[in-house]
């Protein structure tokens, strides 16, 4: 039986509003963590409700969003006004422009960040928020697609409406049934989908994610290797008849602890280590040849890879280093310490 039918099924007397919901204490648990597993238990089940609502209408919101050519405003009030902030912050994000025009300051002069090139996702729980009244018209007049994201279909918004995404019918966890809670919650996630689907049709990839979050740990994990990497003269090279007497000192030279091996044409086909090193030891170790110590087919990663993948390589082989190859030729060279440096480890 679902938190829901718990309430549907409980005397009138609890399962009105104005009473609270909260399920049976168990036996030492506490009253705080049962009404905070109640409220997470009641906006789960909203939240799949809401999903099992998406359908046609869902899809022409999509269209319509993704045909616009301007930007898309997200307007809200009150607690809906907060919601559709984190909506704009999200679909900018995500490759979608967008912005939040709060609707009372829409009436004094904002209504002129709206333009005909423009789409207007207004949120109202109630669809009748007096006011919405001004963008509502507004988008009316110059033929404006307006999307809403509302709780009732009886509404000034709803009915305004080129789509309406209807929230279905689901208490607040408000103990009261007053405060926005699960409302808010359906709303948020509706963003998020719209979001996503959109990022979806525009085929936006991490590098497109990477321009817009440059900051922080996030914009660090998506720097490229080629953003990071050793590259040009520092590289330590030889070639395959090298004797080990000579490579050595250029490994000496350097602080990578290795040497790449390459051939006639500049492709890397060796790599040799410190590891490399200690498993031939022995007194002709110097003068044996750099192809005669080298480990064949080393690991290397690509200049466009992502940092982040660069980590995973390094992790999942238990290795420090990588040389950066394009067209088999070492361009770069990456140590575990450049990517604790640059903070993407």
């Amino acid at each position: 039986m679902t938190l829901r039918q718990t309430v549907q099924n409980a005397p009138p007397s609890l399962a009105e509003p104005g009473f609270d919901r909260a399920l049976p204490l168990a036996a030492g648990e506490d009253r705080d963590i049962q009404a905070g597993r109640r409220v997470l238990r009641l906006e789960a089940e909203s939240l799949g409700a809401l999903a099992d609502t998406l359908g046609a209408d869902f899809v022409a919101a999509l269209d319509l969003l993704h045909k616009v050519t301007g930007r898309v405003i997200v307007t809200g009030m009150g607690k809906s006004g907060h919601v559709a902030c984190k909506i704009a912050a999200t679909l900018a994000s995500t490759g979608t422009p967008a912005f939040f025009v709060h609707p009372a300051e829409a009436s004094h002069g904002d209504l002129g960040m709206i333009t005909a090139e423009d789409a207007v996702v207004a949120l109202s729980n109630s669809g009748n928020t007096p006011e919405l009244a001004d963008i509502i018209a507004y988008t009316r007049r110059f033929g404006i697609p307006l999307i809403a994201i509302v709780g009732r279909e009886r509404s000034v918004l709803a009915e305004r409406a080129d789509v309406a995404l209807m929230l279905p019918h689901m208490p607040e966890a408000c103990p009261m049934g007053l405060a926005p809670t699960t409302s808010t919650t359906m709303a948020l996630a509706l963003g998020d989908a719209i979001s996503v689907a959109l990022l979806e049709r525009r085929g936006f990839s991490p590098e497109d994610f990477q321009v817009f979050h440059p900051g922080g740990a996030l914009g660090k994990k998506l720097s490229k290797v080629s953003e990071i990497m050793h590259g040009g003269g520092e590289l330590p090279l030889c070639a395959p008849e090298t004797p080990m007497s000579e490579a050595i000192i250029v490994m000496s030279a350097t602080s990578f602890g290795c040497i790449g091996v390459t051939d006639g044409d500049g492709n890397l086909i060796g790599i040799v280590t410190d590891g490399d090193l200690r498993r031939h030891m022995s007194a002709d170790l110097l003068v044996k040849s750099a192809a005669d110590v080298m480990t064949r087919g080393p690991q290397t990663i690509r200049p466009n890879a992502l940092a982040a993948e660069a980590l995973r390589v390094m992790d999942a082989r238990k290795i420090t280093s990588l040389f950066v190859v394009e067209n088999r030729r070492p361009v770069g060279f990456l140590r575990m310490h450049d990517l604790l440096r640059a903070g993407v480890a």
